[in-house]
């Protein structure tokens, strides 16, 4: 199968990876809360896209990121794995920032389901609506309230020093 039928397909696909994968890494890290399952849902994502390369109107980026999620939501549904936390971190695609709240945030997302991170990063750093996050992941907008509001409190639960962190 010809994934390009042109070599300006390859090219516009080439620019497109080698300006955003930084960014699809960042989020897919957010999602999966894996460096290295987040490195092959980028992968999985990009190698989709490059397939309908040819069909894509527009900007690129709400697509591949649209595969991105309903990739990572297609993992969580079929492996209902129970997550543990890792002694190590190793995420190499997360923006440099206050380290501190950086550590701390990653911990207590590694402690949330993967469809509770899947939600939040959806609700709160990819800045969706409920209904958007809804749409995006195939389930109700009351689902998204109530997983939202739990993973939230969960969160407050687990680690209560992450608000005094933002507010500082």
């Amino acid at each position: 199968m010809l994934l390009f039928p042109t070599d300006t397909g390859r090219e516009a696909f080439d620019h497109f990876v080698r300006s955003r994968v930084a960014a699809l890494s960042r989020t897919a890290y957010l999602l999966t809360g894996d460096a290295h399952l987040a490195e092959d849902l980028v992968q999985q994502a990009l190698l989709s896209a490059a397939k309908s390369w040819h069909r894509i109107q527009g900007d690129p980026e709400p697509y591949v990121r649209r595969i991105l999620y309903t990739q990572n939501v297609s993992w969580w549904r079929r492996r209902r794995l129970v997550e543990t936390p890792t002694e190590t971190y190793e995420a190499s695609a997360v923006a440099a920032g206050d380290t501190e709240l950086r550590l701390s945030l990653d911990a207590a997302l590694a402690q949330l389901t993967a469809r509770q991170r899947t939600i939040l990063v959806l609700r709160f750093f990819e800045d969706l609506t409920e209904v958007q996050t809804a749409h995006v992941l195939g389930i109700h907008s009351g689902t998204v309230k109530s997983t939202t509001r739990k993973a939230l409190a969960r969160l407050r639960t687990l680690a209560p020093h992450l608000e005094e962190l933002l507010h500082d």
